[in-house]
C-alpha cells in the first residue's frame, strides 16, 4: 500500500513540476516581448468596418443600466456600429434592459434588443442565436458586469488589418479588487493570468483563448469555427480552441483595459470557479486529440496546448498530494531505508521559486513592492488551495463527462469596501453547501499534520500544511459568514 501511496504521489508532484516549467517558459516569452509588444500597441485605425457589439445578460438588475451606458459612450461612428442586447432575462432586469435600450434607440442608436423564451445552451446558445443578425465585420463581446472605456474599438480594431487574426483578446481591469481581502486575492491571480500567461503565449505564437468577454471577434472566424456551441461550459475556451485549430490566429493586448466586477463573496466566487474548471476539462476533452493529432502544429504549441487545457488539473493534483501528505510522513517515518528516495523528491521543490518568479513578473508590471508581494503570494497560495476540494470536483465532473447546467456568477455593483450591497443582493444562494463540513474537516485534518510535524521532528511539510490549514480555515469561516449575512 505504501508504495501506491509513493506512486500517486510521485505523479502528481511529476505533474506540478512539468506545469511549472511550462509556466517559466511563459514567463521568459513574456519578458522577451516587451519590445514587440510596444510596436503592436501603436496601431491607429484608418478605415472603420461595421461593428456589432453583443451583451450577453440573464438577471442583471444591479449591472444592466451601467453596463448599457458604458456602451452607449464608445466612441466609433454611430452608422457603422451596430448594439445587440441579448436578454435571457426572467425578472425586472427584462424591463429594465428594455427600457434603456429604447433610450438609446430613441438618441439614434442602433440597438437591438433581443429577448429569448428558451434559455437553451445559456450565453452560448443566445451567442449563436443572434449570429446570424449580426451586421458587423467584426463582434465585441462584453458580460453584464463590464465597463469597456469609450476608445475601446479604436484602439483594438487596427490588430485586424492582417487578415489572419480571428480575433483579439483585451486586459481586464478590475473596479473592486480593494473591496475585501477576497477580490484582492482574485485580482492577483487574474492579473498573473492577462499578463505572463496570455502575453507569453500570444508572444510565442501557441494557442491562446479568449476570455468570454472584453474581446472582438471576426464574424468570418466564428461561422468558420462552426459557431458557438454550448457542449461544454467554458464555450469561449472551447471556441478559441475550434478557431486556431483551423488556422486562424490571436492577439491579446495588454494595454488595452474593460473593468469589471469580481465576486465580492464565496458561493459567487466558488460558482464562477466550477464553471472556469469544470468547463476547462470539458474542452480538455473535446479538444486535446484534435490539437495532438493536427499535424500542422508544433511540438512546442502541442505541449503548451496540453497544459493550457489542463490547467484545471492542478487542482486535482493539489488534492492528492495534500490528502497523501500526512500518510506519507508516516511512510517516511516507519521506512527509514526509503530516506534516499525522500531526499530525491526535494527536486520537485523546484516548482515554488518557479511559481514566485511567475506572479512577480506580474506584481512588477503594476509596481508592486517586494514587501507587499510576499504577504500577497503565501495568502494567495492559501486560499487556492482552500478552494482546491470544490474546485477538484469540478475538474473530475468534467473528466467524467458528467454534465450539469451553467451557474451564472451574481453581480453586485460594488466599487469599493465602502459600499454594503451584498447583503440586499436577490441572487445570492446563502445556503450553506455540505460541501462545507468536508472544507472544515480537511481544516482539521491538516492541522493533525502540523501537531504530526513536531510529534515526528519531521518540518518538511510544515509550511505546505500551514497553508492548507490557514486555506481550508478561511473559505469555511467565510462561508459561515455568508450563510448568515455577516460577510462583507
Amino acid at each position: 500500500m505504501h508504495w501506491i501511496i509513493i506512486a500517486i504521489y510521485g505523479l502528481a508532484l511529476f505533474f506540478i513540476l512539468l506545469y511549472s516549467l511550462v509556466q517559466l517558459y511563459l514567463v521568459i516569452q513574456y519578458r522577451r516581448s516587451k519590445k514587440q509588444r510596444a510596436v503592436q500597441e501603436n496601431g491607429v485605425l484608418v478605415d472603420f468596418p461595421t461593428v456589432t457589439i453583443q451583451l450577453p445578460i440573464y438577471n442583471e438588475r444591479y449591472v444592466v443600466e451601467r453596463l448599457l451606458d458604458a456602451v452607449s459612450k464608445i466612441d466609433y461612428p454611430q452608422d457603422r456600429l451596430q448594439i445587440q442586447v441579448l436578454d435571457d432575462s426572467t425578472d425586472e432586469s427584462k424591463n429594465i434592459a428594455k427600457n434603456k435600450s429604447n433610450e438609446l434607440l430613441s438618441k439614434g442608436m442602433n440597438v437591438q434588443y433581443l429577448h429569448r423564451l428558451d434559455r437553451s445552451g445559456f450565453k452560448a446558445g443566445a451567442l449563436q442565436a443572434a449570429l446570424d443578425k449580426c451586421t458587423g465585420e467584426f463582434i465585441a463581446i462584453f458580460d453584464a458586469d463590464f465597463l469597456p472605456p469609450s476608445d475601446f474599438l479604436l484602439r483594438m480594431l487596427p490588430a485586424f488589418k492582417n487578415t489572419t487574426i480571428g480575433m483579439v483578446q483585451s486586459r481586464w481591469a478590475h473596479l473592486n479588487s480593494s473591496y475585501s481581502l477576497l477580490t484582492e486575492l482574485q485580482a492577483f491571480g487574474l492579473d498573473a493570468h492577462f499578463s505572463v500567461e496570455q502575453g507569453g503565449r500570444n508572444a510565442a505564437d501557441h494557442f491562446m483563448n479568449f476570455n468570454g468577454t472584453a474581446g472582438i471577434w471576426r464574424k468570418a472566424t466564428i461561422l468558420d469555427a462552426g459557431g458557438w456551441q454550448s457542449d461544454t461550459l467554458t464555450e469561449d475556451l472551447d471556441l478559441s480552441y475550434r478557431a486556431q485549430l483551423k488556422g486562424w490566429k490571436f492577439i491579446f493586448r495588454e494595454d488595452v483595459e474593460a473593468a469589471a466586477e469580481l465576486p465580492a463573496e464565496m458561493n459567487a466566487l466558488k460558482n464562477q470557479q466550477y464553471r472556469w474548471n469544470k468547463g476547462a476539462a470539458e474542452c480538455m476533452r473535446k479538444n486535446l486529440w484534435k490539437v495532438l493529432s493536427n499535424q500542422s502544429i508544433s511540438l512546442s504549441t502541442k505541449i503548451n496546448a496540453v497544459f493550457h487545457l489542463m490547467n484545471s488539473a492542478v487542482f486535482l493534483c493539489v488534492m492528492l498530494l495534500a490528502v497523501l501528505s500526512i500518510p506519507m510522513m508516516l511512510i517516511k517515518d516507519a521506512h527509514p531505508e526509503l530516506s534516499l528516495l525522500f531526499n530525491i523528491a526535494v527536486i520537485f521543490l523546484i516548482s515554488l521559486p518557479i511559481l514566485v518568479f511567475f506572479y512577480w513578473t506580474s506584481e512588477r508590471r503594476k509596481e508592486t513592492s517586494f514587501l507587499r508581494f510576499a504577504i500577497r503570494f503565501p495568502s494567495f497560495l492559501s486560499v487556492s488551495m482552500g478552494l482546491s476540494l470544490h474546485n477538484a470536483i469540478a475538474v473530475a465532473e468534467g473528466y467524467l463527462g458528467r454534465k450539469t447546467p451553467f451557474v451564472r456568477t451574481p453581480k453586485f455593483n460594488l466599487k469599493s469596501s465602502r459600499e454594503d450591497k451584498i447583503s440586499e443582493n436577490i441572487y445570492l444562494d446563502r445556503r450553506l453547501n455540505p460541501l462545507f463540513f468536508l472544507e472544515l474537516l480537511l481544516a482539521l485534518y491538516f492541522l493533525f499534520g502540523i501537531l504530526l510535524s513536531f510529534q515526528l521532528g519531521d518540518f518538511g511539510l510544515l509550511p505546505f500544511h500551514l497553508l492548507l490549514f490557514c486555506g481550508f480555515i478561511y473559505v469555511s469561516v467565510v462561508s459561515i459568514l455568508h450563510s448568515i449575512k455577516l460577510y462583507r
